[in-house]
């Protein structure tokens, strides 16, 4: 029997030996490659006009998403391709899709169980009880977004804070759309100077592009730029306040426990980045067990006070449908990838054609129109020859860069989904040169800094 498995385990070996070093073939020039970006353009299309066919957005984008990898497996069968390809890659991207689909699921579980317990409802009772106007309230999101998502993430701190913008006012769009920009371009500038603020300053991070330290010299450029990007969109915002609060009326409390649970999100994000940097496993991994902590403190509720906030409940009210457009559009673009077309667009690195610099501000456009995350995936693998300010160039265009459309980012896709027919890709639109004069600046303040200056290198 050991000899038996002695024999299957060398088999093994020999067998991930062969497959790691098969080279995926180029079929950016075949039909499969011309179709396959034919569909997504189309499909990218659907999402982008969610507003006008009143589609939602991740229907295109699980059609798309899905069926590529299909017709890629339909190319390989009909042409004797190696087969075994096709499900590593799929394997692959799966678990890509999984780590950030699990992570989102348990970050909006404990949004969802804040809300429920009353939460938002009390901080906005207390933001719009001393009075602040629109335009203060505009102030206030932004910088306590920029400022948490360092720790935060961008993703869980966009979905908090348009959570705050819409239990200050559910209906007035001239405050809630360029609120709502506001929170991702600062949750976006915010996760770019720190090394775990945002996916890709995450990953660039952890394929050894710069240290710790290195990241935090993003600052200025970060901060400038959402500053001038916010000091625009607060042009529009009105200078008049929410409805005055009856002083007759019952001042919102929130339920026994709350403080509890704030404290274990807190502590969930904080597991989810030992998870990644000191104990190796995926970040979903910490962040699925803070959900683990949240389950048994609903449990003691229950036992101590007969009744708990019910944390199925709170799944329950998760919107399903920005979960499944990640399936979709990680699918999309991992199925891209696949066939050559983002490998394909590394070739401009080359000095001779465009250089780092160039390429690297051309990064934060393409993010915005496909995801940062794949985009960044793509140059790491690609692994041109920079220097450290080029590596920092490219991490701050890529993050920041996401803001430049309203689904170029994990934040901005995440604030769609909580405040749907109000933050669509038409409104976001609108305003969208405020953000690149924004990304300008950035790029100036980063030229200026290690250019010139030279600081940070």
């Amino acid at each position: 029997m050991i000899k038996i498995f002695l024999i299957s385990l060398v088999s093994l070996t020999v067998m991930a030996s062969e497959n790691s070093t098969t080279t995926i073939p180029d079929l950016t020039m075949t039909w499969i490659g011309i179709a396959s970006l034919v569909i997504f353009v189309v499909g990218y299309y659907f999402v982008a006009a969610e507003e006008k066919y009143h589609m939602d957005k991740a229907k295109p984008a699980l059609l798309t998403g899905t069926i590529l990898f299909m017709l890629i497996a339909f190319y390989y069968s009909l042409n004797g391709l190696d087969m075994n390809l096709v499900h590593i890659q799929a394997e692959h991207l799966i678990l890509e899709i999984a780590e950030i689909f699990f992570f989102l699921f348990v970050a909006m579980t404990y949004i969802e169980t804040m809300i429920h317990m009353g939460v938002f409802e009390k901080l906005k009772y207390n933001l719009v009880s001393k009075g602040y106007s629109y335009r203060q309230l505009f102030w206030i999101t932004g910088f306590l977004a920029f400022f948490l998502s360092p720790i935060a993430d961008n993703l869980t701190t966009a979905l908090i804070l348009s959570t705050v913008l819409i239990t200050i006012d559910k209906t007035n769009k001239a405050f809630l759309v360029p609120g709502a920009i506001n929170v991702v371009v600062a949750a976006n500038a915010g996760g770019a100077w720190s090394p775990f603020g945002d996916i890709t300053t995450l990953m660039a991070w952890t394929a050894g592009k710069g240290s710790f330290v290195d990241f935090l010299f993003l600052f200025p450029a970060s901060v400038l730029g959402y500053l001038v990007t916010a000091f625009l969109l607060s042009r529009v915002v009105p200078t008049s306040s929410p409805a005055e609060i009856d002083k007759e009326e019952k001042v919102p409390t929130v339920d026994k426990g709350a403080n509890t649970v704030i404290a274990l999100g807190v502590f969930t994000i904080f597991s989810a980045v030992i998870s990644h940097q000191v104990l190796h496993l995926p970040a979903m991994w910490g962040m699925m067990f803070g959900l683990s902590l949240l389950k048994l403190f609903d449990y003691s509720l229950k036992i101590k006070h007969g009744k708990g906030f019910g944390v199925f409940n709170s799944m329950s009210k998760i919107e399903n449908n920005t979960l499944l457009f990640f399936f979709g559009i990680l699918a999309a673009v991992g199925a891209l990838y696949f066939i050559g077309w983002l490998a394909l667009a590394s070739i401009v690195y080359d000095p001779s054609i465009l250089g780092p610099t160039i390429s690297n501000i051309a990064v934060g456009f393409l993010s915005a129109i496909v995801d940062n995350v794949p985009v960044m995936s793509a140059v790491l693998k690609a692994s041109p020859d920079m220097g450290l300010e080029q590596w920092m160039l490219v991490t701050l265009t890529a993050g920041v860069g996401g803001s430049l459309i309203s689904f170029g980012s994990a934040a901005g896709v995440g604030v769609m989904g909580k405040l749907p027919g109000i933050y669509t890709f038409s409104s976001h639109m609108r305003y969208s040169w405020m953000v690149l004069v924004g990304y300008v600046v950035s790029i100036a303040v980063w030229y200026f800094q290690y250019e010139i200056l030279h600081i940070g290198v």
